[in-house]
């Protein structure tokens, strides 16, 4: 297992035992479904684990677009909602930035 999937797999796991933020189930910040993004986020993830470290090019891309939103609501969230959210934006990065096999973009 490489550092990269071994501190991805570290992070979702923790992710898997945190209770998703209440306030947020239904609730849009900065027009972004909260809900739909952290189960975009995960989607994308697990797929990425349970393939060692690889993803296809629609997911990368839904993933990709899933960071811009990260960032735009990251700032907005306080306390727990921020760690939950930075976590999840933590692993979109490690695994859009992990060397992959092109072909499958």
């Amino acid at each position: 297992m490489t550092d990269r999937v071994a501190a991805v797999a570290e992070l979702w796991q923790a992710h898997r035992q945190a209770p998703f933020p209440g306030r947020l189930r239904n609730v849009d910040v900065a027009g972004v479904c909260m809900v739909m993004l952290d189960a975009d986020v995960a989607g994308c993830v697990s797929t990425w684990l349970n393939r060692g470290g690889t993803i296809d090019g629609g997911r990368w891309n839904v993933l990709s677009a899933c960071e811009q939103e990260l960032l735009r609501v990251v700032p907005e969230l306080i306390d727990d909602e921020a760690a939950y959210y930075r976590r999840l934006l933590e692993m979109t990065v490690l695994v859009l930035e992990a060397p992959d096999d092109p072909s499958l973009r």
